[in-house]
């Protein structure tokens, strides 16, 4: 299963033995695991919706910048890669930063790829 969340709750993914994989453009210093930045939003758009705050403006070059420039199946498969024993893992996350209540391209990125036959889903804790 795919799984998005962040990185407050990275002990959670841990314990149970989901792998995190950052997709954000700079992760925490402290954060050694795996990253994925073609999933990252681009510097420009960001820190124009940083000013802004227009969801929409961030949604749109979000599609078309990173989003649209990407095959699903392609970025699930280089996911999956980055994981060492990758075909003996059921269960990877996809991190960032944000709340889960909080405005995120995690949550575009779920919708991607559930709109593309790829389950994924906010983790919560069972």
């Amino acid at each position: 299963m795919i799984y998005t969340s962040y990185f407050a709750k990275l002990k959670e993914l841990e314990k149970y033995d989901i792998i995190p994989i950052a997709i954000c453009a700079k992760a925490p210093d402290w954060y050694k695991g795996l990253q994925y930045k073609k999933l990252a939003p681009k510097y420009g758009f960001f820190m124009e919706w940083k000013k802004n705050h227009d969801n929409d403006y961030y949604i749109e070059h979000f599609q078309a910048e990173v989003l649209d420039k990407l095959k699903v199946a392609n970025t699930v498969q280089e996911l999956l890669y980055r994981i060492p024993n990758w075909y003996e893992v059921e269960n990877f996350a996809l991190i960032c930063y944000e709340k889960p209540s909080d405005f995120c391209h995690r949550h575009l990125v779920a919708e991607w790829l559930n709109q593309n036959g790829y389950r994924c889903k906010e983790w919560r804790k069972p």
